[in-house]
């Protein structure tokens, strides 16, 4: 089972617009689904929005950090016949960007719709058949005939863009597919903590921070430690998952509908050096909470991902950081898809070790 809020909230989340460096209306929406939920708030100057709740013990911080930003695109030329040409914001697989709905950004906030072209195949040539269409071979369509007609729109260079695609429940059943739930879905878990936790008195004080630019570099985590200098950091990201063709569990043990993952490693070698290694200590306190609550609960190992608590654990004069992941499918494409029922778990877990907390 799961909380239909917690639906709700990510619904409402994955469904506005957010590329790493435009995250603002995720912020607000983020702002609305927190009312009533936190005592201070702050916006930092990158945009993250951070959601202070004060425990008995003001000065005890703790920081669970979710990022608001999506991958995306950013326009950089528009042809003379109004067609525009756009690099990749974060990092994607070139063959999902083809023959896709899209939107683009405007300076003014305006949303204008556009599809993704390329070369049909009926003139395709041998070799053409053979290779991945580049992200910078292809280009937006807006209906338009000339560059002017395109500006006109409000398309400039510099817009953002993504993938025009609303979430949804599958069928009625247990899993949503959206095109951002990498991270709304941790951005709906700390919403849906702070609810379950209302009225009830914690000892540590509670930071709920939605961070900007993740996609791009995991750039939040330093700042909000140097701001907030907590004893914890926790990122609440999603997870690739096995269990689905070509992928072999050997190499991606996690599994959608076996709970949250608790994260012990993590490294990036396409970014360089880059990733988590989590203290036992944490990591041992974390499942000793979900064992005590019957939540189940996985160990999350990779190479190939990483969060914003690789930059939070360098920060200050160092801080305890790790994280607990939400298994998704399809991360990075227009199509990722969690599970409720892992999500909720995920949202149990975090509510059961803050109020259990003491420092580790």
């Amino acid at each position: 089972m799961y909380s239909e809020t917690l639906l709700k909230t990510l619904i409402n989340l994955d469904n506005v617009t957010g590329v790493s460096g435009d995250e603002k209306a995720v912020a607000e929406m983020m702002k609305k689904e927190m009312e009533g939920l936190y005592d201070e708030y702050i916006e930092d100057p990158m945009g993250t929005q951070i959601f202070i709740r004060y425990g008995k013990d003001r000065d005890k911080k703790i920081v669970f950090s979710a990022h608001m930003d999506e991958i995306g695109f950013i326009i950089n030329y528009i042809e003379p016949n109004g067609l525009a040409r756009f690099l990749p914001v974060g990092y994607h697989d070139d063959r999902t960007a083809v023959n896709q709905d899209m939107y683009v950004v405007t300076d003014s906030g305006e949303r204008i719709l556009g599809v993704t072209g390329s070369k049909p195949a009926h003139i395709m040539t041998p070799e053409d058949h053979e290779k991945v269409i580049d992200i910078e071979e292809l280009y937006l369509d807006f209906g338009t005939d000339s560059a002017d007609e395109t500006r006109a729109l409000g398309v400039e260079i510099g817009c953002y863009a993504g993938f025009a695609r609303e979430g949804y429940l599958m069928n009625g059943g247990k899993y949503y597919t959206g095109k951002s739930v990498d991270d709304r879905a941790g951005c709906a878990a700390l919403v849906e903590t702070l609810r379950r936790l209302k009225g009830q008195e914690v000892e540590p004080t509670i930071v709920m921070a939605g961070s900007v630019q993740e996609e791009v570099g995991m750039r939040s985590g330093a700042p909000l430690v140097n701001r907030l200098n907590p004893e914890l950091f926790m990122a609440v990201d999603v997870a690739l998952t096995g269990g689905t063709p070509g992928i072999d569990e050997n190499k991606i043990s996690t599994l959608m509908g076996l709970g949250p993952a608790v994260k012990y490693y993590d490294w990036d070698p396409i970014l360089g050096a880059t990733g988590s290694n989590v203290p036992r200590k944490l990591t041992n306190r974390i499942i000793e909470v979900a064992k005590a609550h019957n939540i189940p609960f996985q160990r999350e190992v990779i190479t190939g991902g990483g969060t914003d608590a690789w930059s939070a654990a360098m920060a200050g004069c160092g801080v305890l950081a790790g994280g607990i992941s939400i298994p998704q499918r399809y991360m990075h494409t227009a199509v990722g898809t969690v599970n409720m029922e892992d999500l909720d778990y995920t949202v149990e877990l975090i509510v059961n070790f803050i109020k259990e907390y003491k420092t580790i």
